[in-house]
């Protein structure tokens, strides 16, 4: 089950990559852009801000019904046909989700592979946590490293080592997330605390793999973590780049449309925090700050 295919990437990896977003995440960070990401299944989400009321989708199915002359989207009757996705001329609807399997999608891809050669790209696997999903995770990077694509895995880490270990071999980079130090934190932040995933970071690096840690940085949440961030980093051999994450709140709407209860933080980062936490991490860890 994935959501999206975004072709053109430059933020993902090296080079021009194309990104595969997984559905379906292990954790529940507070700070989220993804929330279409959260659930393995399949969701219809409606943007009332788009709707023009023309009431094409009333006559499609139960779930959208009329109620004072205005359209009304009944999520809880929705079946999931996407018929009003497919017909409202306002696009108001969007369906998240889609089964496809590992050759399908390496076949899709591998049509941007004179970007990938020409640029030092490749394909990015994201989500959501990919290795949630570890038959499609393994087979999709298994069939693209047999195509001779560059392959990285955009990962929480919060998943058994068994899974990492098998698909370990297929993989070029990891872009793993570190998101607090101090287990406290880790769990007010996303749910669940962080020992296994630093001790997966810690067997990726054991095995010599090339590694970009990545740190969301959200004030009053985990800004007080970045030393201790920047000091585990710092303990590791190969980390080549860390990139700070800076929180934005461009995904209000997305939580709206599929009708989940917004917790994000009120509180954005500003200029002088985001350069003094690359500050702390570049000083300490003498490595490349993006």
């Amino acid at each position: 089950m994935i959501f999206a295919i975004k072709r053109f990437e430059t933020h993902d990896g090296d080079g021009i990559r194309t990104t595969v977003f997984f559905k379906g995440c292990p954790l529940r960070c507070v700070w989220c852009h993804n929330p279409e990401s959260f659930s393995f299944k399949k969701e219809i989400a409606f943007n009332p801000e788009l709707c023009t009321n023309c009431l094409v989708c009333t006559k499609l199915c139960t779930a959208n019904t009329v109620e004072n002359g205005k359209h009304v989207f009944n999520r809880k009757d929705c079946t999931l046909c996407s018929k009003c996705v497919d017909a409202c001329p306002a696009r108001t609807f969007t369906l998240y989700g889609e089964n496809r399997t590992a050759e399908d999608i390496a076949n899709e891809v591998m049509r941007d592979k004179m970007f990938f050669d020409g640029s030092g790209g490749g394909v990015t696997l994201s989500g959501g946590e990919p290795m949630a999903q570890e038959e499609l995770c393994y087979e999709l990077a298994k069939t693209l490293k047999e195509k001779g694509v560059n392959v990285a895995l955009d990962t929480c880490g919060y998943v058994e080592k068994r899974v990492i270990e098998r698909i370990l071999p297929y993989i070029d980079t990891f872009l793993y997330d570190i998101k607090a130090i101090d287990p406290n934190v880790h769990k007010k932040c996303t749910g669940v605390t962080n020992e296994r995933i630093l001790e997966n970071l810690k067997f990726i690096d054991s095995m010599g793999k090339k590694i970009e840690i990545r740190i969301p940085f959200v004030p009053k949440f985990n800004d007080g973590e970045i030393l201790k961030i920047a000091n585990f980093i710092k303990s590791l051999k190969n980390v080549e780049k860390v990139r700070i994450l800076v929180y934005h709140k461009y995904a209000e709407m997305k939580y709206v449309s599929l009708g989940i209860l917004d917790n994000s933080p009120s509180e954005i980062p500003t200029k002088e925090q985001i350069e003094n936490a690359r500050k702390i991490m570049k000083d300490v860890t003498g490595l490349e700050v993006l």
